[in-house]
């Protein structure tokens, strides 16, 4: 690695920290800022000072928020009978972009891992346990992530919220749009003949 002054070596380690940024990525990200105004530069971090101080949980469904209420927990117009629930708050996003869902969500934090140490007391299940109990919910969309954790933590879900008297469903997994199925794995294709539906 080449020398750098003390200030932008220690700025290129820190990037180098966030997931996805290797040394070339770092050492970019350095120099632009390097080469920043000095007002873009505070800009930067006091918006990284910002998510830090100025963010919590909303206290219902554990989404990121700027107030007590996160902007669909507090959006009189969702539908408060359906919540989607999915592992961190970054999934929301996704489901958001479709403009299909006009639910509420809650955020488990997590998946169960076992071998990772991560059980139920792990995640932020009680919360939807208790707002199950308030009556309004119906419908509880699990839509946990495809990966073995995800599918753990979705079974587990439904073992603890049907005794409660609501409707549990999965998301359906499969092959993707524009892909082309002799690429797909054996489990994949197999969750897209489970979900299949009729046309």
């Amino acid at each position: 690695m080449p020398d750098f002054a003390e200030p932008l070596a220690r700025l290129i380690t820190e990037f180098k920290r966030l997931p996805g940024i290797g040394q070339k990525s770092a050492q970019r990200l350095a120099f632009h800022v390097l080469r920043a105004s000095r007002d873009d530069a505070e800009h930067l971090a006091q918006a990284v000072l910002d998510v830090k101080d100025k963010l919590g949980l909303c206290r219902v469904c554990n989404n990121i928020s700027d107030s007590e209420l996160c902007q669909y927990c507090s959006d009189p117009n969702r539908d408060g009978q359906v919540v989607c629930v999915v592992e961190e708050p970054h999934n929301i996003v996704g489901i958001e972009t479709t403009r299909q869902f006009t639910g509420r969500y809650h955020v488990l934090h997590g998946a169960l891992s076992p071998l990772r140490g991560i059980g139920p007391d792990a995640l932020k299940i009680k919360g939807l346990v208790e707002r199950i109990g308030q009556g309004e919910i119906q419908e509880v969309i699990v839509a946990t992530n495809p990966t073995v954790e995800g599918e753990a933590t979705a079974v587990y879900l439904a073992r603890l919220l049907k005794p409660l008297g609501v409707k549990v469903t999965r998301i359906a997994m499969g092959i993707p749009v524009g892909s082309d199925i002799e690429f797909a794995d054996e489990v994949t294709i197999s969750k897209a003949m489970e979900g299949r539906r009729e046309m």
